[in-house]
């Protein structure tokens, strides 16, 4: 049996409670990280390291915009639907929590469906518009073709866990994704290396990996320790039940998702401005914006049944006092891990390749592309408070004001104003994230406030 302790969302000491739940969700976020992260670790190693892994490391990075696909339309069942069934809890309907979570496993198994055939069928014309090149795109295809063969298990692993964690069950969800990366972590060596498969064989210990997570999942929401079981007349699909759970996770959709778009954007500029070796290094100053947000992911995730729970209890108090305690947390990692970043940039490129140009050309990049990510905590908290909240609208339209309306453009434009292009195209990223934080923050101030007064108001009327 899989045992664990359910937190009490609706009393206690709210940092504490913050602090129980977002250890394991932090811990959960940064180790799903390294299903991806230790793939172009190990890759980036391949002898010799100047050519094979240089290469490698590029091919497989223009597979990111699929993968962040992938995980995206999870997180849109999942985030979409989460908090919704947090909501309904804390307002005393738990069979409607129950039916968000089987109307959302349904629609998770058929995205999985459509999107596999999808990705074998344009794997390569995909990864060619994604910035893949002559060089590069044998070993795009190499990985690509295997992971995308494991798409129902990253839907089941991304999607469900989050009902886990929606629940307070916060530890059985950090061992989903800790069993799975370490068994990864464990496989890449064995598979790239010792039987020689390369990055086919990092894609095929990924999906192994990923599978063996999403069988701890599914064990975990049918057996008896759970709080919303999974029912099978809770499968039927009810628009009722699914169009407010879309309507929601599309901002965290279009966060991940536009990714893909956004990775087209700087590989296609950076492969017309610079060369291979500025697409490969793209892929670890993405990996490296990746270590510094997954953190901060865990935290709001962490927070989202609290505020979740409380809002649907009409707990203005403890809405706030939760949403006050995230905002801190975000904004102190946020700027600690901007610091470290800007004083010691070659540690982090050292962990991806050690071939000196690269590593030089690469420390340079990343001092420009994260200098405002300082104070990207502060966009995290306030978006993702819109979403435990449910303001599906307000939270859209700040996830395309960033992605969309302020990054895809500046990409374009600011090469016109430097005599470095590429320089000008690694800039788009912190003035983007500048605006970006700018108006959620002016955004949020606002709205906020008004929400947590009527929600005093409903629950003054409802006491009456």
């Amino acid at each position: 049996m899989i045992l664990d302790k359910r937190a009490d969302l609706g009393h206690g000491n709210v940092r504490k409670l913050l602090f129980s739940l977002s250890v394991p969700t932090i811990t959960s976020q940064i180790v799903n990280m390294l299903y991806n992260l230790v793939d172009r670790v190990f890759i980036g190693h391949m002898q010799p390291a100047e050519t094979v892994g240089k290469l490698a490391l590029t091919g497989v990075g223009v597979c990111l915009p699929i993968i962040m696909v992938i995980s995206a339309f999870a997180s849109l069942m999942a985030i979409g639907g989460a908090p919704r069934a947090s909501i309904a809890e804390g307002s005393g309907e738990s069979e409607k929590s129950e039916r968000i979570m089987g109307n959302c496993l349904t629609m998770l198994l058929i995205t999985a469906l459509v999107l596999t055939v999808l990705f074998e069928a344009f794997a390569e014309p995909l990864l060619l518009m994604f910035g893949a090149s002559e060089n590069t795109i044998g070993y795009a295809l190499d990985y690509m073709r295997i992971y995308a063969l494991g798409t129902i298990f990253v839907q089941l692993t991304l999607g469900m866990n989050a009902y886990i964690t929606a629940q307070g069950f916060a530890t059985v969800s950090m061992k989903t994704v800790l069993i799975g990366a370490l068994l990864n972590t464990a496989l890449d060596p064995l598979f790239i290396f010792a039987l020689g498969l390369g990055v086919r064989g990092a894609a095929l210990a990924t999906v192994i990996s990923q599978a063996v997570s999403a069988v701890w999942v599914m064990t975990f929401l049918m057996g008896r320790k759970t709080r919303w079981h999974l029912k099978r007349e809770n499968l039927r699909v009810s628009a009722k039940i699914v169009l407010p759970c879309i309507a929601l996770g599309l901002s965290p959709f279009v966060m991940q998702s536009t990714e893909s778009l956004i990775a087209i954007c700087f590989n296609s500029s950076l492969l017309r401005y610079g060369s291979d070796m500025a697409v490969g290094t793209m892929t670890v100053l993405t990996s490296i914006m990746q270590f510094s947000n997954m953190p901060l992911q865990g935290l709001t995730q962490g927070a989202q049944p609290i505020v979740s729970y409380n809002f649907g209890a009409k707990n203005a108090q403890r809405v706030r006092d939760t949403y006050f305690c995230l905002l801190r947390a975000c904004f102190t990692y946020s700027m600690a891990i901007w610091l470290l970043v800007e004083l010691f940039p070659r540690v982090f490129i050292l962990i991806f390749n050690s071939d000196p140009a690269f590593v030089e050309y690469a420390a340079w990049a990343v001092r420009i592309y994260m200098g405002c990510s300082g104070i990207f905590g502060i966009q995290i908290a306030c978006q993702q408070t819109f979403v435990a909240l449910g303001n599906a609208k307000t939270s859209l339209f700040l996830a395309v004001w960033r992605k969309i309306i302020l990054l895809i453009p500046l990409i374009y434009i600011l090469p016109h104003f430097f005599a470095d292009k590429a320089f000008a195209v690694f800039l788009a990223e912190p003035v983007a994230d500048f605006g970006a934080v700018a108006l959620t923050s002016f955004t949020f101030y606002r709205q906020f406030r008004r929400s947590m007064r009527e929600l005093e108001g409903a629950k003054t009327a409802g006491e009456q």
